[in-house]
């Protein structure tokens, strides 16, 4: 789109014509010799005397590039500029970690999936978890995976496709048997330090109690508050069971309550789309949008325009001058 930095620009157009107006004709006066017999002169050199006033006549060319020319300049004085289509750069606005249990427990196949048929925890968590992602535009998302230990599968970033990518390459078992979810926690902590993001938010998804921890879940979900992450917990494990496969809800309540959270728990897949779902109200997307729009500029077009054709002009009056130029008279031989 074409715009005029300096529009009022065009006001100047008519000045030419105003001056024109307002001010007097120019005239030079220069001295000349008076003699008595200018006539008997004019009339031995074929001459035919003129009125002294000389006035300089404009030709065609002239009465065209003269105004064209002004309206280039002033067109180049406006300062024309053309807008390329608008950047949009998105900022986010909130830090949101995913921390998934990939103890071995999660092989167990209690899990339907869309065509009905059993797949394991892990699976069902995996396609859960991308329809959230591909919901979370805007935000910055990091991974966490944890078993016996906690590491960051991926980065806080906008570039939800990677973290999808890391996401398929998750394994059972990869991190180790037991369960560390003090230390998952901890993770998130360390991965949002030095964020400027409005919030801090932390979904950690379990099917077991903490075993394996060397921070206790409880001082992290303190010192996670103090950074203010709040965190959501999902347990889908079986609250009877023994050992490592025994999902402990009381303590995933007090970890969130802890942090002005909201605990959860899912039963099958079915649920663990609405507890996501649930999580996408509660979390609404906060994003910051900047526009830019580039700016070529395009005022030596019109000043370049105006430069040539005046140069064109006079090159071709200097031509013409020098064709109509009358040649010399022969010199006289001597006999």
């Amino acid at each position: 789109m074409l715009t005029f930095d300096f529009l009022w620009a065009f006001a100047l157009l008519p000045l030419p014509l105003i001056l024109w107006w307002l001010l007097p004709p120019f005239k030079e006066t220069t001295p000349a010799l008076r003699v008595p017999f200018f006539e008997q002169v004019a009339q031995k050199l074929n001459l035919e005397p003129s009125s002294g006033a000389v006035v300089q006549r404009s030709n065609w060319a002239q009465k065209i590039l003269g105004p064209l020319s002004w309206i280039l300049v002033v067109t180049a004085l406006a300062s024309p500029q053309w807008l390329e289509p608008p950047l949009v750069r998105t900022q986010s606005s909130r830090d949101l970690m995913l921390a998934i249990d990939i103890s071995q427990s999660m092989e167990a196949r209690d899990f339907k999936g869309p065509d009905g048929k059993p797949i394991d925890r892990l699976t069902a968590v995996k396609s859960v978890v991308r329809q959230f992602i591909a919901r979370r535009e805007g935000d910055r998302i990091g991974l966490i995976v944890f078993g016996q230990g906690a590491f960051p599968q991926s980065p806080l970033t906008l570039d939800h496709a990677t973290v999808l990518l890391l996401l398929d390459e998750v394994r059972i078992g990869m991190a180790g048997p037991q369960t560390a979810i003090g230390d998952a926690i901890g993770v998130a902590v360390k991965m949002t330090e030095g964020s400027t993001a409005q919030d801090k938010v932390l979904v950690l998804l379990t099917d077991g109690n903490d075993t394996a921890s060397r921070v206790p879940p409880d001082d992290a979900a303190r010192v996670a508050a103090d950074h203010r992450v709040v965190i959501h917990t999902i347990g889908i494990g079986d609250p009877n069971a023994s050992g490592e496969s025994k999902v402990d809800l009381k303590a995933l309540e007090r970890f969130s309550g802890e942090t002005q959270g909201q605990s959860f728990r899912a039963e099958d897949r079915r649920g663990l789309e609405r507890i996501y779902g649930t999580i996408d109200q509660i979390t609404p997307i906060k994003v910051q949008r900047t526009e830019f729009r580039p700016k070529i500029a395009l005022y030596y077009w019109p000043l370049g325009a105006a430069a040539v054709l005046l140069a064109i002009y006079h090159a071709i009056a200097m031509l013409a001058a020098l064709i109509r130029r009358p040649s010399a008279p022969p010199a006289a031989v001597s006999q």
